[in-house]
This record gives C-alpha cells, sequence and structure tokens, in this order.
C-alpha cells in the first residue's frame, strides 16, 4: 500500500514521471540479452543433427569439407558421417585388438579420422550411406557402441588363446547390422562411382588439412600426439603460441575457410538455449541439486555469482596460455565436443565473438543450430581446431615448415 501511494504521489506532481519510467525499462529491457551483428561469415551447409550418437567429430570434419567444397565453387555436397564413423571403427577395432585392448575404444573421435577415411577410403552422399538401418529415424548409437566394444574385449580375452581368422568377420557383421552395408559401388547425379572415384572428384587432397593447439607442455612450432583418450589414431598436431593459434581462426575466417572446432562445452559459461558460450569474470558456483534452503538464504549478489544469467553480456576473464595450460593438465577442460567455427560477429558492446554451427538439429534453437562462442572462451576452452594450409597466415606456415 505504501508503495502504491508513493506511486500515484509522483504521477500527480510529475505528470512526465510515468513516461520516463517508461522509458527508462524500456531501455533497461532493450540492454538485455545478446544482439549480435555479423562481421564475416563463411558459406556452409544446412546443419544436421547427430542425434544420440558420439559422434560429432564425423560431423563437424564432413561440415568443414563441405565448407571447402563451397568455397572452392563446387556444387552443395551432403557428405557421409556415418560412412566415416564406419570406416573409423573398423580401424579402431583392429588397433584396439592390435594393442591387447590397451588403447582408447569408444564412439568418440577427432578431425583426423574424417581425414583419414577420406585418403584411405574416399567418400559417399548422404542419401547413398545414412547409417539409418535400425528403423530409426535418427542416430542412436547407444547400444551399437556397447555390443562393438564388447565384442573387442572379447576377442582380445582370447580364451582359444590364439585369434580366429574370422573375427573381423564378426565385428564387421556388426558393423553392418547397426550402420548397413557399404556399397562397394553407386550411382550420383547419373554416374556411377566406387567411394574412391567419388572422392577423386570432389578434388579434396587430405594433405590440405592440417590441426593446430596451444600447449606449453611441447616446444612451439613442433608437433606433438594430443593427448587426449579420443585421438586413438595418435595423430600430430601443430603446437603454437595462443595468440598466433587465434591469428589462425582469424585469418582462415577473413580468407574465406571455415575451421573445425574441437573445445570443451561442459561448462557453466555455455548455454545451447540462449546460443552463447562465454568465460564470465566471476567464478560461478555450481548450485545443482543443493537445497532449496541454502539457495533461498543466499542474497540476490550471491544468487548472481552462483549462476550466469545470460541476460546480457557481462565483463569476462582474460585469458593467458598459463591459465590454458593449467585448465587442461587439471582435466577442467576435456574434448567434449566438435563444431564448425563459420564466422565472426560482435554484440552490442563490440565485443568479439565466433560463430559456430553446431550438429544439434536447429528444432525451436535460437540461432537455428547455430551458437556464438565469445573470443575469451574460444581462447581457454579449444582443444585444437582444423584447418586448411593455405588459411595459415604465411609467416607462420614458415615457422611450421608448411
Amino acid at each position: 500500500m505504501k508503495k502504491l501511494t508513493i506511486v500515484l504521489l509522483a504521477m500527480a506532481f510529475f505528470p512526465g514521471w510515468t513516461s520516463i519510467q517508461a522509458q527508462e525499462e524500456e531501455k533497461k529491457e532493450e540492454k538485455k540479452s545478446y544482439v549480435f551483428t555479423t562481421i564475416k561469415e563463411v558459406p556452409s551447409t544446412p546443419v544436421k543433427n547427430q542425434y544420440k550418437s558420439g559422434t560429432c567429430w564425423s560431423f563437424s570434419g564432413i561440415a568443414m569439407l563441405e565448407s571447402e567444397l563451397l568455397r572452392m565453387g563446387k556444387d552443395t555436397f551432403d557428405l557421409s558421417e556415418m560412412y566415416v564413423v564406419r570406416k573409423s571403427y573398423e580401424e579402431k577395432g583392429d588397433k584396439y585388438v592390435r594393442f591387447h585392448g590397451k588403447t582408447n575404444f569408444s564412439g568418440g573421435g577427432g578431425f583426423s579420422d574424417v581425414i583419414m577415411t577420406l585418403d584411405t577410403y574416399g567418400a559417399i552422399p548422404e542419401d547413398v550411406y545414412n547409417g539409418l538401418v535400425i528403423g530409426e529415424d535418427n542416430h542412436i548409437h547407444g547400444e551399437m557402441d556397447a555390443i562393438l566394444n564388447a565384442h573387442v574385449d572379447a576377442v582380445v580375452k582370447n580364451r582359444n588363446r590364439k585369434l580366429t581368422p574370422v573375427w573381423k568377420d564378426g565385428y564387421n557383421g556388426l558393423l553392418n547390422a547397426y550402420l548397413g552395408e557399404v556399397p562397394e559401388t553407386f550411382t550420383y547425379n547419373s554416374e556411377e562411382y566406387t567411394p574412391a572415384s567419388f572422392a577423386d572428384m570432389l578434388g579434396l587432397d587430405p594433405d590440405d588439412y592440417v590441426e593446430l593447439t596451444s600447449y606449453t607442455h611441447h616446444p612451439f612450432y613442433e608437433t606433438f600426439i594430443l593427448e587426449i583418450p579420443d585421438n586413438w589414431m595418435h595423430s600430430l598436431v601443430y603446437n603454437l603460441p595462443l595468440d598466433e593459434l587465434m591469428d589462425v581462426v582469424d585469418n582462415a575466417i577473413e580468407e574465406g575457410y571455415s575451421v573445425a572446432w574441437a573445445a570443451d562445452v561442459s561448462e557453466k559459461g555455455f548455454s545451447w538455449k540462449n546460443g552463447v558460450a562465454v568465460v564470465p569474470e566471476t567464478n560461478t558456483e555450481d548450485l545443482a541439486g543443493t537445497e532449496k534452503e541454502r539457495w533461498e538464504k543466499l542474497t540476490p549478489s550471491e544468487r548472481q555469482k552462483a549462476l550466469y544469467s545470460f541476460e546480457e553480456p557481462g565483463p569476462e576473464k582474460m585469458i593467458t596460455q598459463e591459465m590454458r595450460q593449467e585448465s587442461f593438465d587439471n582435466y577442467q577442460t576435456t574434448d567434449d565436443h566438435g563444431m564448425l567455427i563459420t564466422g565472426i560477429a560482435e554484440d552490442q558492446d563490440g565485443d568479439k565473438y565466433y560463430i559456430v554451427k553446431n550438429s544439434w538439429g536447429t528444432k525451436d534453437h535460437i540461432y537455428d543450430g547455430y551458437f556464438h562462442a565469445s573470443k575469451p572462451f574460444v581462447e581457454y576452452k579449444t582443444m585444437s581446431v582444423m584447418v586448411n594450409k593455405e588459411a595459415i597466415p604465411k609467416g607462420l606456415r614458415k615457422k611450421l615448415g608448411l
């Protein structure tokens, strides 16, 4: 009642007060939420959906190759991610058995798997091999991953005291059952191809693509095996100082190249719902699952610190080389997700973001399957990137011997 009386008095003595208040409230509302302006964007194909499969690495790697074909002036191609998954699983199973089970085996992988498949096995269009043969409309791989793992584990246990000559037949039979048999030949635009001849027609050179990262436990400007579980191929990455790694990303976009991006998205500053990934300046505390009573005792300021609201841009941390290394060393940065950087944008405060194509579909999403990752987020949480060598500034290419 007291508050209402004050409001009525203000309206009586200051007729313009309500208008001023309305304008202030409008400004407040306008200030809330993120407003992005695209600065530069490279062509990309439509967003796809990996659904319930751990195959982001294939979707993002293929997305990059499709984007490369657009950059090269080729047609819009829809390439098969599941062909890459299938061929990677074949190689992965063989390696797992040869290592007596002492290497990683899972549905995960890396960008190098995509390039290995292109180089060794070629490529197939999506409409020829979509991997959907178990009666589902989308990719659901939980059962397949578990059964394939059980199969190779049984082979490694080796109750016969020697491997049978048919263990691979059984393994490939499982892959056929869950993903479908790979055709030896197929027709595309009235022409007959094999996977190898189709890859030749695309004109993509596997040797054009390299991976880069930035960590201090190995020398800069040299290659090393990135120590993450999904790097089952023990692929090499080039190591650069952080500022030069970011120069590569920026130069790539400016020159019309997309960037395959492996990063950690299991962060409180990552919000798929809001289409934003940031590194808030204030450390947030995860209160998920805590008692309601504890939450209610927090002051508004404490609640703000506990949970990032994503209502509007805020100050972010300044990322250093040391912060990156510490986060990697103590498992705070992990190899979670593969995506594709397709552009650069700015928010309403003029801060820099990268436009990221995801593989989680487009349904009811604020940016139709894309999101915006702040420069600090990319600096902090990038595991590695894959680019066309020509996208790397000439001076850096010389330092790397490329």
